[in-house]
């Protein structure tokens, strides 16, 4: 992979997706935070610039075809999204609601971060479907109808909420919210280590909530950094 000054955070997620990790290892945020360059993303959280450049070059960059979101069209980018993540989504919040009921009643009064947990999550399971339901019944169709307006030639008419933009701008936001939220959950869980001795449950709560908040990351990034942008410059183009 070739290390460049002017490519920021995203830029490389969205060549390689497996750079991901590598930034994740760090806790370099590369989908709500992606749009700063590496060493600005080093210098914000204490990361030696010239380690994670030499991780950076040494990711695969033989990329799995199917991972090459990039190259993909809008309309199945979107299909993907909502039978990947947003189906993840709405099969892991009851059960990790569960699991962070009952570690708060049992626990809660030994370690009081996991009642605090407990609210942050359900708060944030709230908003994101919420979020979803926007995303599917709002923006998705009307993205769906420009790459359509494209394939026909014609010109797309406004929508009732002026441009593409505007739900946009509403979508990140929300993304930065939830992505704020898990990262006072992975403070108050000490990165999702349970505590020396925890019962199967607890464990199973933070084993649940780290695989969670990575779907998040992936599903943000998706979006931010190659949804919307494109859809962006494909209003502009058919307007």
């Amino acid at each position: 992979m070739v290390i460049s000054n002017n490519k920021t955070v995203a830029d490389y997620v969205t060549e390689n997706i497996k750079t991901a990790h590598v930034f994740k290892k760090y806790g370099i945020d590369f989908c709500c935070g992606g749009g700063i360059t590496i060493e600005k993303a080093c210098a914000k959280n204490n990361v030696d610039q010239a380690t994670l450049e030499k991780e950076l070059a040494e990711v695969d960059v033989v990329k799995d075809v199917i991972e090459d979101y990039d190259k993909w069209e809008l309309d199945f980018l979107m299909i993907y999204i909502e039978n990947v993540h947003h189906t993840y989504v709405r099969e892991s919040l009851p059960i990790i609601s569960q699991y962070a009921n009952k570690v708060a009643k049992v626990h809660g009064h030994h370690y009081a971060e996991v009642v605090e947990i407990n609210q942050l999550f359900h708060e944030v399971a709230n908003e994101l479907i919420s979020h979803m339901q926007k995303e599917e019944q709002v923006l998705f169709p009307f993205i769906k109808q420009l790459v359509q307006a494209e394939k026909e030639g014609i010109k797309n008419t406004t929508p009732p909420f002026g441009t593409v933009n505007n739900p946009i701008r509403m979508m990140e936001h929300e993304h930065e919210s939830a992505g704020n939220i898990f990262k006072e959950i992975s403070r108050l869980s000490n990165n999702y280590t349970p505590p020396e001795g925890a019962c199967n449950t607890f464990r199973a709560l933070y084993a649940k909530l780290d695989e969670f908040e990575q779907d998040l990351h992936k599903h943000i990034h998706l979006e931010n950094n190659i949804l919307h942008p494109k859809a962006i410059i494909l209003e502009k183009k058919i307007s």
